[in-house]
């Protein structure tokens, strides 16, 4: 009997790994760029047409090959990163198993130019299929640029699988170039769709590369990890618990490598406990350290896996430097009493001084009450301690009336009872008179013969509020177009939302084109609304949206609330003439005495109680 057994040729090896190394062209364009990083590239530039299938192109700046090298790079398991097996945990480079060219070249027509420092001329060479077809001299600059056309051409399955997956190309690309982007912010990184400019990135701080790549909205609302102990050493950034959202952006990163690990994920959300809305979740971008020979990189092909020696001491170093972080918002506690098996982690304390907050008290405490209790219905005597009025925002002292001893006796008048308190409510519907503003945010007025107290901020969120939802809900909006439109960079999933609620923000008086690749262009915006703060309200829109909601008109009151709370809290003076115009407008709402959200906008104090408190 003969024998069966015959070895590959290795041209059909390779197109046979070419499926597990380079799965889509996503994959090839991440194999070459992080090549161009380990050649000491300090400018990568990529460039694809049609999603990548008909060519990828990537130009950089780095070190470039000889002749010698660059006939050699396309041969399977070779590599200038490793010569034996035990520098596999010793790794400062991306790649290291010498397989990704010769994969690529098995599958495509690759070309490659490329020159050193000290050579006067290039070196073009030609790779057709896994075939060497030609090198040869050429003028070229320093660096390397690899052309790749026809991906997966003489494999046809492999090509009808990518042709199935068309237009989920472009995103995949977009997400393995910011993984690299993320890792080496000191790169200035182009990505570029049939020449038209996707991301540009400069080079940057790693802050300055995040808000680059995710928005605008990344600058307010990430907080900054650290910490280093003898295990693993933590940095980078955490969303505030506010900027949780549904479809959030989470990246990790071992010894400058991205990598996927769904438990060392949890050690950051579990760190958001009972902090965010169910459905959220937190961004992150977790960046370790760890000593090379504790971690495994040669897991899987495509090296998005790594396996730790001290997963369970990591989880816990990750964990509490988010808790950490956190705690320094005031959103969690600084002490924890879940201690068993805590890594003792060190923070360093020099210069901190520690100070012991006000104590204080509230004599309508009631635990039983819900939460909606608390906000809509005020106990009896609360309405003339003014320091329970504004307390979400402003203390005591914000209230601005001048220093003289009968001014402070105001904080004290009490009511008689509830039906009182009901009664002066309802007299604030007659039309005010003498309006006045007296310091910071409020405004006093007299109405059926009490004294208002009103504070204009809440005034003004609820005047925007009835105004915003009377938009979304159909009434006309009021547009001003800008002189100069603003173009502005959003997230993926930010830019999901703006198409799925064009709508409703065309109802509140945006005027806003999309363009595609997370770019819009704003060119009016709502009429209350300030120019310089157009791209925080988008942000905080979109925010708003990716929370979940129950009902659509759920979802329209938070819309209209956000850019409510957004542009009231802008306002942080006040003139006469604002305090004139806010509390007559505010005499046109449903809801003359409480916010949205069931606060109190004024507060009232009689005149017989004036009379016998200065008696």
């Amino acid at each position: 009997m003969s024998d069966r057994i015959k070895l590959l040729p290795e041209i059909v090896s390779n197109q046979i790994k070419a499926g597990e190394v380079v799965e889509y062209p996503s994959s090839a364009i991440k194999e070459m760029t992080e090549n161009a990083i380990d050649a000491g590239a300090t400018s990568v530039k990529v460039n694809f047409t049609n999603g990548g299938r008909d060519l990828i192109q990537i130009v950089d700046n780095g070190c470039g090959m000889s002749p010698s090298d660059a006939r050699m790079a396309f041969e399977c398991h070779a590599t200038s990163k490793i010569k034996e097996l035990d520098d596999i945990y010793a790794l400062s480079t991306f790649g290291f198993r010498g397989e990704a060219l010769a994969s690529i070249a098995a599958v495509a027509q690759v070309e490659l130019i490329t020159r050193q420092k000290d050579s006067d001329i290039g070196t073009k060479t030609i790779i057709n299929g896994g075939e060497f077809i030609s090198q040869t001299p050429i003028a070229a600059p320093v660096g390397s640029q690899f052309i790749v056309r026809n991906i997966f051409y003489n494999t046809p399955g492999r090509r009808k699988f990518i042709d199935d997956r068309q237009s989920q190309l472009p995103n995949m690309i977009k997400t393995e170039f910011r993984r690299v982007a993320l890792c080496h912010p000191e790169v200035a990184m182009e990505l570029m769709s049939g020449g038209a400019a996707i991301y540009s990135l400069p080079q940057a701080t790693l802050l300055e590369r995040i808000i680059d790549i995710i928005g605008f909205s990344a600058k307010k609302n990430m907080l900054e990890v650290g910490v280093d102990t003898s295990i693993a050493k933590v940095t980078g950034y955490v969303c505030r618990a506010s900027a949780a959202k549904v479809r959030p952006d989470q990246y990790m990163f071992v010894n400058g490598r991205y990598f996927k690990s769904p438990y060392l994920a949890k050690a950051v959300t579990k760190a958001y406990e009972h902090l965010i809305p169910n459905g959220s979740q937190p961004s992150f971008f977790i960046y370790l350290t760890v000593d090379p020979d504790r971690v495994d990189v040669n897991v899987h092909a495509q090296k998005i896996e790594v396996r730790f020696a001290d997963t369970d001491a990591i989880w816990q170093i990750i964990n509490a430097a988010v808790r950490e972080t956190l705690a320094k918002t005031g959103s969690v506690p600084m002490m924890d009493f879940e201690t068993a098996n805590l890594v003792d982690i060190p923070v360093a304390t020099t210069g901190v001084t520690y100070q012991m907050p006000k104590e204080t008290t509230c004599d309508n405490y009631n635990p039983f009450a819900s939460e909606s209790d608390l906000q809509t219905i005020p106990s009896k005597g609360a309405f003339y301690d003014i320091s329970n009025q504004f307390s979400n925002s402003s203390a005591i002292e914000d209230f601005n009336i001048p220093s003289t001893p009968a001014a402070s006796q105001f904080e004290f008048i009490d009511i008689a009872s509830e039906e009182q308190y009901l009664e002066l409510e309802s007299t604030i519907d007659t039309k005010p008179t003498a309006i006045n503003y007296i310091g910071r945010r409020y405004a006093s007025m007299i109405a059926g013969g009490a004294l208002a107290i009103v504070d204009l901020t809440r005034a003004r969120e609820r005047i925007l509020f009835e105004r915003y939802h009377a938009m979304l809900s159909g009434a006309n909006s009021v547009s001003q177009q800008l002189l100069f439109p603003e173009r502005l960079t959003l997230s993926d999933g930010e830019y999901s939302l703006m198409e799925e609620w064009a709508v409703d923000f065309a109802a509140l008086g945006f005027d806003i084109d999309m363009h595609g690749s997370g770019e819009i262009e704003v060119k009016g915006i709502p009429a209350d609304l300030s120019a310089d703060s157009l791209d925080k309200a988008i942000y905080e829109l979109l925010q708003s949206l990716a929370l979940p909601h129950q009902l659509e008109s759920m979802r329209r009151e938070h819309i209209a609330l956000t850019l409510a709370q957004s542009q009231a809290a802008k306002k942080v003076q006040y003139t006469q003439s604002d305090a004139q115009t806010i509390v007559e407008q505010l005499m046109e709402c449903s809801n003359t005495n409480h916010t949205h959200l069931g606060k109190s906008i004024m507060t009232f104090i009689t005149l017989d109680d004036i009379q016998q408190k200065l008696s």
